[in-house]
């Protein structure tokens, strides 16, 4: 048997959150040979396994069928969002959208999880991402440091609010640029940000 890889694929994000399309999820089993594994992750990606050698074709095929494909494993996943009940433009649909071409498949030291909520109701559940970022009517308020696992699994710490929709992506590029610079090894993010402390990247963003 040839190398395997994976692929991480998800839906666009659209109205009405993760979803697929009948399909879609037919596409997804006609690249793949019937003994593949097909996994669900707790962040709205499929794992795929693909041969290595038939990786770009299969990638490509996907990505006609409107599906969003990124690399597995340590990178910045795509962006967790949440459903946009409140309505496209006052939930910033685009916004997300943006945000999450800006994010999404960028090599980091551990997974990295970011979550957008289009109002304050918060269903995409920000507030235990690594990064959560939450509209406030014309503006963003973000959040850093969730952690939803384990027996000391905590809340997101209010880093910056006010942040104008034309700082958003350069500011949450900045902390994931700043991450990949400074973190110790496979060293999670909510660790990352206890040791560098709060204060310093409120003044890295200022």
């Amino acid at each position: 048997m040839g190398e395997k890889t994976k692929l991480a694929v998800s839906p666009a994000i659209q109205v009405g959150g993760s979803v697929f399309t009948p399909q879609q999820l037919a596409k997804i089993g006609t690249v793949t040979d019937s003994a593949a594994k097909i996994e669900m992750t707790s962040f709205k990606q499929l794992y795929v396994e693909v041969p290595l050698d038939k990786r770009e074709a299969i990638q490509n095929e996907l990505e006609h069928a409107g599906l969003e494909v990124y690399p597995a494993g340590f990178a910045t996943k795509s962006l967790i969002a949440c459903n946009f009940c409140k309505g496209t433009k006052e939930a910033g649909l685009e916004t997300a959208r943006i945000l999450n071409r800006a994010i999404a498949g960028i090599e980091t030291p551990t997974p990295l999880k970011i979550g957008y909520a289009g109002c304050a109701l918060g269903t995409s559940e920000p507030l235990i991402k690594d990064i959560g970022v939450i509209k406030i009517r014309d503006t963003f308020d973000i959040y850093v440091g969730g952690e939803p696992k384990g027996i000391k699994a905590s809340m997101g710490r209010l880093l910056v609010s006010g942040v104008t929709e034309e700082r958003l992506v350069p500011v949450v590029s900045t902390l994931i640029d700043f991450y990949k610079e400074q973190a110790k090894g496979k060293e999670k993010f909510v660790k990352f940000v206890d040791r560098i402390t709060m204060d310093q990247l409120k003044q890295l963003i200022a």
